[in-house]
């Protein structure tokens, strides 16, 4: 078993995923296995995927984002699983080496271990810091402040991460981090960069209606009012 699972989701990606091979490759710990889940590519992406040697290549029609990603589940045989999808990547080759380091230190294995993320272009070039600041402490009423961890900063146990519930079309993400941390007892933050977050991914390309998602995976989580309050102070603090 390997310790990571890498989870690249693809679709018609054959101009950003080049880089986010590039940033799984260089990594210096090797405890790893790559998995790439496209969703029939038609422009190359396969091609690009199967040129890396350590990548595993799955290729058929998927439901979406979140179907391919629970197929990448499905299909993970390490003990902590990460989402980098085409365009994002690594912040530094040592990043894994980082969160393994995390992982043998603990006191006991951790549910996640986390970092920053840093927003990038589709040439990898540092455009600024997400919105959204990880918490040194981290807690399932963290987010109740929204995804306030990048999906792409979580290094997850996979025998706590459900499948993604796919009547969230934008925002599966949030509700799955959620239950986890729902069953997490330790959370493991890296005072750093772990992720490069290429900006416009498809949330972004659907803000509103991800917002909307959002809401209703927090009022199922945490109640109507604090929900509610969680979405005034937002507003006001605007």
């Amino acid at each position: 078993m390997p310790l990571f699972s890498i989870i690249t989701i693809t679709y018609n990606a054959a101009a950003t995923l080049p880089r986010t091979i590039e940033s799984v490759v260089a990594q210096s710990f090797a405890e790893f296995e790559y998995l790439i889940i496209d969703g029939a590519s038609a422009d190359g992406t396969v091609d690009i995927a199967h040129s890396s040697s350590c990548a595993k290549v799955f290729s058929e029609p998927d439901h979406g984002l979140y179907d391919a990603m629970n197929k990448g589940l499905r299909k993970a045989t390490g003990e902590y699983v990460i989402f980098l999808n085409a365009g994002d990547t690594f912040h530094g080759p040592n990043t894994l080496q980082r969160y393994a380091d995390a992982i043998y230190s603990a006191p006991e294995k951790p549910g996640i271990i986390y970092g920053q993320t840093a927003i990038v272009d589709i040439s990898g070039n540092y455009l600024r810091e997400r919105h959204l600041i990880a918490p040194t402490r981290l807690t399932v009423q963290s987010f109740l402040n929204g995804m306030v961890v990048c999906h792409q900063a979580m290094c997850v146990r996979r025998d706590l991460a459900p499948e993604y519930d796919l009547k969230y079309r934008f925002s599966a993400d949030y509700d799955w981090a959620v239950k986890i941390l729902k069953k997490s007892r330790l959370n493991v933050y890296i005072a750093d960069y772990v992720a490069d977050y290429l900006s416009e991914g498809i949330t972004t390309a659907n803000h509103k209606a991800s917002l909307k998602e959002r809401f209703h995976s927090m009022q199922s989580h945490y109640g109507l009012w604090p929900a509610i309050w969680s979405h005034l102070k937002k507003a006001i603090l605007k």
